[in-house]
């Protein structure tokens, strides 16, 4: 096995309880290049050892501790893994057990479940697969995966398939190559792509030869729910503005209590979805936009804005864009990004409307994006009353010491 040597700030940064190692934390001089995918033992500047890593030779995140043991063997590595695994469907049953109003859920959150590389969400009877490095994109890692999950759903004569799906831009820059072709496993004769799953009582089609990421945003779930809770306390339910709503997930639930909801995407594909959710529910009392609008979010907010009289407000204003910050270099700018979309927001609610406002950058902090609302109601010359801060649900567990888990921030606001 490789030994890995890497700084001090490196090894600080470990022993407190984070998990990654940088490509520019690696010391300059080292004994090997480790192979692509292999397990490697982290020392520190004087050799001490450190633990036990998967090793990446493309990202920039260069290993990724599984152990604090060092020198573990891949034969260890497995049996770990399927440990894991085991404990993290056993957090899942408790934390967001399946019900007649909810069945889909994360299983896996990779490092927040120790399980680094690996994410899996599921989808009522079917299950997607996501291996994101060199070293959990294998055909060993995916046969303990595929046993774990199927002795967990399938057992019981539940039907299951378990596609893998790769996230295109984490291939890329991992250097993967393409995984099989076909299920994993699936307990029908001819492999489903496609399912209808339940979200707090509402229906939403899945299809996973589509979408964005493994699918829809599971970690907005009891967010979806809050939202509607909070306008219908309100009093203020006329009309609700859904901006980057994606396939539909807080428009659909704002419909329950809303007379009228329209959805704004620049994505064509998601609003199709969106549409085909939406008619899913034919019971919701308010209908959303036959027509879903397709903008952008800049564009349409500003229009909205410049063409504004006290007739056009409205109630009720989600704001739920794609990260904006990818990197730490482009939180400055995601900054401004959330000033000028919340600003506008401001501007077009009614008094006593709701603003629910999210972030999924880990790149911002909750503190930095609470301060730049803050910011944009000054600007506005609204009072802006915080409700509630809230996070992901509890199936996309947080590390404390691992402060990129903590990605999702999630404000509901009252507006006077």
């Amino acid at each position: 096995m490789s030994n890995l040597r890497i700084t001090r700030r490196a090894a600080d940064r470990l022993r407190s309880g984070h998990l990654w190692v940088y490509r520019t934390d690696l010391e300059a001089q080292q004994d090997a290049s480790p192979e692509p995918g292999s397990l490697v033992t982290l020392t520190d500047s004087r050799n001490i050892p450190l633990g036990t890593a998967l090793y990446s030779s493309a990202s920039q995140i260069a290993a990724r501790l599984i152990s604090r043991t060092p020198e573990v063997t891949r034969t260890q590595y497995l049996a770990d893994l399927r440990a894991r695994i085991d404990a993290a469907l056993a957090l899942r049953r408790e934390l967001a057990p399946v019900s007649v109003e909810n069945n889909a859920h994360r299983l896996i959150f990779s490092e927040a479940d120790n399980l680094p590389g690996i994410v899996a969400d599921r989808y009522n009877d079917l299950v997607l697969l996501q291996l994101l490095t060199q070293g959990t994109a294998q055909d060993d890692v995916r046969r303990v995966l595929t046993a774990a999950l199927s002795a967990a759903f399938a057992a019981a004569g539940q039907p299951l398939t378990l596609w893998e799906r790769p996230d295109p831009r984490i291939r890329e820059l991992e250097e993967l190559p393409q995984p099989p072709t076909g299920a994993l496993f699936s307990s029908a004769d001819a492999a489903p792509t496609t399912t209808t799953f339940m979200l707090n009582g509402l229906r939403f089609s899945y299809d996973a030869a589509a979408g964005q990421k493994t699918g829809a945003f599971l970690d907005q779930r009891l967010n979806y729910a809050a939202a509607a809770r909070a306008v219908r306390a309100s009093g203020r339910t006329a009309n609700a503005l859904d901006v980057c709503t994606y396939q539909g997930g807080f428009a659909l639930h704002l419909a329950q209590v809303c007379a009228r909801v329209t959805g704004v995407d620049a994505s064509r594909a998601a609003l199709e979805a969106a549409d085909r959710n939406l008619l899913l529910n034919p019971e919701l009392p308010a209908r959303c936009e036959t027509d879903w609008m397709e903008a952008d979010a800049f564009d349409y907010l500003r229009h909205l804005d410049a063409t504004r009289t006290p007739q056009s407000t409205y109630d009720c204003i989600v704001l739920d864009p794609p990260a904006f910050a990818k990197s730490k270099r482009a939180a400055e700018s995601a900054l401004r990004g959330y000033k000028e979309l919340n600003l506008r927001a401001l501007r077009l609610l009614a008094p006593g409307g709701t603003l629910i406002t999210c972030s999924c950058s880990h790149h911002v902090s909750l503190e930095a994006f609470t301060a730049i609302i803050a910011s944009a109601a000054a600007d506005a010359g609204r009072r802006v009353q915080l409700l509630e801060t809230r996070a992901a649900a509890p199936d996309h567990p947080e590390v404390l010491t691992l402060p990129e888990t903590r990605y999702l921030k999630c404000l509901i606001c009252r507006v006077e």
